[in-house]
């Protein structure tokens, strides 16, 4: 790993996305569009609303960034500029990581927009405040980021990236306790949950919503979900490979 190298391939990554309207109107106004809509799908229901909003901070970024990072590196193959990045004196670790750095710089923006519409313009009460709130979205993101690189190269085309979103997301978002609380899912489903990230994405915001200060039980949460992250970011340096 070349540090410099990393922050060159992070430099190309954030110019090239400074050009692409498109995609950051789908990073940064997004997740807020749908965070202002669940506020109109619980209207009346001011209790249900502010225990599920900040959940979605767990949810909407690792979904956007999962995404968009996935067809954006699987473009990067595609297109043969991956192929001219490995004829360089630089790693795939280099390039994983100068991806991800780039796009948790993007991420860092996306969740502070994000945690200002829960905050300030929705008006949720968050006991832990603020600066939680923005910590608990980002390292969401740099999940949704990692697993986005992996399964980049598994894919052959974006319409196959896509299809990963179901296979992958929408399961654990189904059993991360959103919907119903894990203790009354079968206890096949239990385990699956126990053993998915996005489960301690959203037991996070949930901490971070109701409890002040830091806890125990967040710093756990935080360290699995990074810990994922990071193993991810691994397994993909090591599967990612030049377009046929």
């Amino acid at each position: 790993m070349n540090p410099r190298k990393t922050f060159v391939t992070a430099t190309r990554v954030l110019v090239q996305l400074s050009h692409d309207p498109r995609t950051l109107g789908l990073i940064f106004f997004v997740p807020c569009a749908l965070l202002v809509l669940v506020k109109y799908v619980f209207e009346g229901q001011s209790a249900t609303f502010d225990h599920i909003e900040p959940l979605m901070l767990g949810i909407f970024p690792l979904t956007v960034m999962f995404l968009v990072t996935s067809i954006t590196t699987l473009r990067e193959r595609t297109t043969g500029t991956l192929d001219r990045l490995m004829t360089m004196p630089a790693g795939k670790l280099d390039f994983i990581l100068g991806y991800a750095a780039a796009f948790m710089a993007v991420a860092l923006v996306q969740a502070c927009l994000a945690s200002w519409v829960v905050i300030g313009l929705l008006q949720v009460p968050v006991a832990a405040g603020a600066g939680l709130m923005v910590a608990g979205a980002v390292v969401s993101a740099f999940l949704g980021t990692a697993l986005g690189l992996f399964v980049s190269a598994f894919a052959t085309t974006e319409f196959q990236a896509v299809q990963f979103l179901p296979v992958i997301i929408f399961p654990q978002l189904l059993t991360c306790g959103l919907f119903v609380t894990r203790e009354h899912m079968a206890k096949l489903l239990q385990w699956f949950a126990d053993i998915m990230p996005m489960t301690y994405s959203v037991d996070a915001m949930q901490h971070i919503a109701g409890i002040s200060g830091w806890s125990d039980t967040l710093t756990k949460d935080f360290v699995i979900v990074a810990t994922y992250a990071f193993g991810v970011l691994l397994l993909g340096a090591i599967t990612i490979r030049r377009h046929e």
